[in-house]
């Protein structure tokens, strides 16, 4: 393997993708657990948990997408095109989820808040198993003909094997919320989400091993760079690690260990996903000629040169942000006249 720009790229794209999926990762749980708060105090709790922070870990999918239609604008135009509907159904649960968190405690009519919480529920759950659904496409490869053309329908995306992937994502999702909302809460509300965090632990293991028996049967391709890099094994052993920390972190009452877990076992899925695929970006179902790689939907060398040193310099300016958002909002949630 070359480290050149094209694979520097692909694996700074691995990193933008990481990052949106742990930190997005908790609000779009949070917002899947929410129909499960007892009355309005509990789900306003909620709301407030992710309320400073939802926003800004939106930014890490949004530069994730700049940053795809720069490097590699050929796989851009084929996923948007072949994905076009699933996206805009994708835009309208992210954009459900923000209304329904601004507007729901405008007013204190019952039936207008219940409303809002059922956009908030449906849009977290939505847009969470697009996420997964299209992990399982990818996996599989879709219909791409000749001149990068998707050739399928929006039926040929919903395949069992990709549902079952957006089912484990929902699973992940909502175990990773459970544990930051464990963190944000406190008394009798936290002691219920501890008992959430356990079942939603023991469906993302089913989810998990059936995922996992799935893609060995079915998708066996997503093994064959194991045999070229066999360092990536090393991965799954931590992957397992991870997982199994959980547990213990939340028996020994240690959730601030648990979380960062959770987050590292989002962060080996989103590499196991790229070193499956690799070199690929998007793999064609019809002819492997026609998948788009890292290559040939690439840009040139000038302009993804020029776009390593605009990451040098933004990448730490998100980081800061990030890291400074979080540091102020630390801390148990308390509602107030101000809050959502």
């Amino acid at each position: 393997m070359n480290l050149d720009l094209n694979l520097i790229w692909f694996v700074l794209l691995g990193v933008l993708l990481t990052g949106y999926a742990i930190l997005d990762g908790f609000d779009l749980g949070v917002g899947i657990l929410h129909l499960f708060a007892k009355g309005d105090t509990e789900r306003r709790i909620f709301m407030n948990a992710i309320g400073p922070v939802w926003d800004g870990n939106e930014v890490w999918l949004v530069t994730f997408g700049g940053a795809l239609f720069a490097a590699f604008p050929e796989a851009y135009a084929t996923a948007f095109s072949g994905f076009y509907i699933p996206f805009m159904i994708l835009l309208f649960a992210l954009i459900f989820r923000a209304v329904a968190m601004e507007f729901r405690s405008k007013e204190n009519m019952t039936w207008w808040r219940k409303t809002f919480d059922r956009a908030f529920f449906a849009a977290s759950l939505v847009a969470t198993l697009l996420f997964g659904v299209a992990v399982g496409n990818m996996m599989l490869g879709i219909p791409i003909g000749p001149g990068f053309e998707y050739e399928g329908t929006m039926l040929d995306l919903l395949r069992p094997y990709a549902l079952l992937v957006g089912l484990f994502t929902v699973s992940l999702f909502a175990m990773h919320g459970a544990i930051y909302l464990y963190l944000k809460t406190e008394g009798a509300l936290q002691m219920r989400v501890r008992r959430w965090i356990w079942r939603a632990f023991f469906v993302f293991l089913l989810f998990f091993a059936t995922t996992t028996a799935v893609t060995l049967i079915h998708v066996p391709t997503a093994l064959y760079n194991f045999t070229h890099f066999p360092w990536a094994w090393i991965v799954v052993a931590l992957t397992a690690l991870a997982i199994a920390n959980i547990p213990r972190c939340i028996h020994f009452d240690k959730p601030g260990w648990a979380f960062v877990s959770s987050a590292c076992t989002i962060a080996a899925m989103v590499f196991l996903f790229g070193i499956a695929v690799f070199p690929d970006m998007i793999l064609s179902s019809l002819d492997p000629e026609y998948s788009l790689t890292i290559y040939n939907a690439a840009s040139s060398e000038k302009t993804l040169g020029i776009m390593l040193v605009i990451a040098a310099v933004g990448m730490p300016i998100v980081l800061a942000y990030t890291s400074i958002i979080y540091y102020i909002f630390r801390g148990k949630v308390k509602i107030d006249r101000f809050s959502y």
